[in-house]
């Protein structure tokens, strides 16, 4: 390889292991990387890792994400994240049982794994398993009380806001919303940015407008027959999920509503496999799974590379994806 790029061994190793190297000139870490991308070659990891007493694997810890939806895009990111900076992530589910997660963390230190993602499906406050002490750990849709532990989660406040600034750009005042009975982060943080998108634009809220229900398509689609039964019916609701989107459709259909005419709908997650489905279209917000997947990665490799860095606390926004359910209220 050195003799083929018509440099020494040192440079090559510079140029293909330290991206970001003042040791080698950029023309010449360039002329090494064509060579070798000509020659097929890939650097030896497990050397490297050797010489670092390092192992290159990362291990992400999660309850129930594998089985879900949500897995690819969380997945995906922490798994391109790592393939960058020359890391494999191992990824074991505990399906929310306790002990099996802590033979599975067992398991990882075992493999000499570098660092931990601690994952959770939804953004929830947690305790670190006392197993990852002393092994560099970063949270991924979680928070702890601990600050010394990095960690990153949506903006709940930032994504209702932007769903119910959607609805007033359209034109709605009278605006529903129904929230998540669950005593969750999103549960507030959602209802926070609901009220705060009113204040701002001088909306006073009708409590009536407000319906608490199970945060399932059933659930959704009994709170949205209660609300658009009202005299002075909300006419646009802003729903806590897509599956509780959908049953506020449902709800709509039943009582003889076209969306987006007679009632505007919005709804948080960005399931594709709900919002693309329903018709018409579901304008929602995303959750930033893959960002967030990407940040937790790079966070935890950071550390690695320098203890001392402080410690984040991470809120990431979130997207409006705009579809067919909104539209200017009935005249």
């Amino acid at each position: 390889m050195a003799k083929a790029a018509g440099v020494s061994v040192t440079t090559v190793s510079h140029a293909l292991n330290d991206a970001t190297s003042s040791r080698v000139k950029a023309e010449t870490q360039q002329h090494v990387r064509d060579v070798a991308r000509n020659l097929g070659y890939a650097p030896n990891r497990l050397a490297s890792g050797l010489r670092n007493q390092r192992s290159q694997i990362l291990g992400l810890v999660s309850d129930e994400i594998t089985t879900t939806p949500f897995a690819g895009a969380m997945i995906r990111g922490a798994q391109d994240a790592a393939y960058e900076r020359g890391y494999v992530v191992m990824v074991v589910n505990s399906g929310l049982d306790s002990e099996l997660e802590h033979r599975e963390i067992t398991m990882l230190q075992q493999h000499q794994v570098d660092g931990v993602v601690y994952a959770r499906l939804y953004h929830q406050g947690v305790e670190l398993p006392p197993a990852l002490s002393g092994i560099p750990t970063v949270l991924l849709d979680a928070v702890t009380g601990d600050p010394s532990v990095s960690s990153i989660v949506p903006d709940e406040v930032n994504a209702a806001e932007t769903a119910v600034e959607a609805l007033i750009r359209a034109g709605h005042t009278r605006i529903g919303m129904i929230n998540n009975v669950d005593d969750i982060p999103a549960t507030h943080g959602r209802l926070e940015g609901f009220h705060n998108a009113l204040r701002r634009h001088g909306i006073e809220h009708d409590p009536r407008h407000l319906v608490i229900a199970e945060p399932e398509t059933s659930g959704g689609r009994e709170a949205a027959l209660a609300l658009l039964s009202q005299q002075d019916s909300p006419t646009a609701l802003f729903c806590f999920s897509d599956r509780v989107a959908m049953g506020a459709y449902q709800a709509a259909t039943a009582l003889g509503l076209t969306i987006p005419d007679d009632v505007s709908i919005v709804g948080i997650d960005n399931l594709e496999l709900i919002a693309d489905s329903l018709w018409p279209g579901l304008t929602t917000v995303a959750l930033p799974h893959y960002d967030m997947g990407r940040w937790a990665v790079n966070r935890v490799l950071d550390d690695i590379d320098n203890p001392d860095t402080p410690p984040e606390q991470v809120r990431l926004a979130c997207p409006l994806i705009e579809r067919g359910s909104v539209g200017p209220p009935r005249t």
